[in-house]
């Protein structure tokens, strides 16, 4: 896998400089790359080390601790599938051993085509609503099973586009600050907001 792309790396020195320290941008910037690849490569951990003046295990590290960031590549559409108490009490095994045989594969595989990863995770937190899933981290409430089916045939016929981003999209409206908003600069030549107190 690649590095940051041009157009990545562009991206990522745009965020650097919002932070008082470098290293705060760290995990903006694993966003970055997962974005690009929808994984975080080694490739990319390297460069991001050599961006922020860190270590590649650093990166790695943090990279690793957060499940949100994947070290492999994934299918384009990451589903998980609470089993925590809640969503286990009213179905969420089920719902889990319903998704495995309705894909094919087991939670942690990813299916042949590359379309689907499937996931038995912990709590998402919508636990008034269970059973629940998520679909690239965007909630699918109170499931059936014929509402899960539904939702991967709508998925796999590339309807749903509005509502599920592939995999590593973390928003799909960048965030633009004005040059003007920041005055000074910090101990790394870096920029500080007005007002910011070392």
């Amino acid at each position: 896998m690649a590095r940051l792309s041009a157009e990545s790396e562009e991206l990522a020195r745009t965020i650097i400089p919002r932070y008082p320290r470098s290293r705060s941008a760290l995990i903006p910037l694993l966003h970055v790359a997962q974005e690009q690849d929808g994984w975080v490569s080694p490739e990319a951990i390297a460069h991001i080390a050599e961006l922020l003046d860190l270590t590649p295990v650093e990166v790695l590290g943090t990279c690793s601790f957060y499940g949100m960031f994947k070290l492999h590549p994934v299918g384009r559409y990451v589903v998980g599938v609470c089993t925590n108490i809640s969503c286990l009490l009213l179905g969420g095994e089920e719902l889990l051993a319903h998704c495995e045989a309705r894909l094919g594969i087991k939670a942690g595989a990813t299916t042949d085509d590359g379309m689907f990863t499937l996931e038995d995770v912990e709590c998402i937190a919508a636990c008034t609503d269970a059973p629940c899933l998520q679909v690239n981290y965007r909630y699918f409430l109170n499931l059936t099973h014929e509402q899960a089916d539904a939702l991967f045939d709508d998925l796999r016929a590339g309807r749903r586009g509005d509502e599920v981003p592939e995999h590593g999209t973390l928003t799909r409206v960048r965030q633009r600050i004005a040059s003007e908003r920041w005055s000074g600069h910090g101990a790394e030549g870096l920029p500080v907001p007005p007002g910011q107190v070392r």
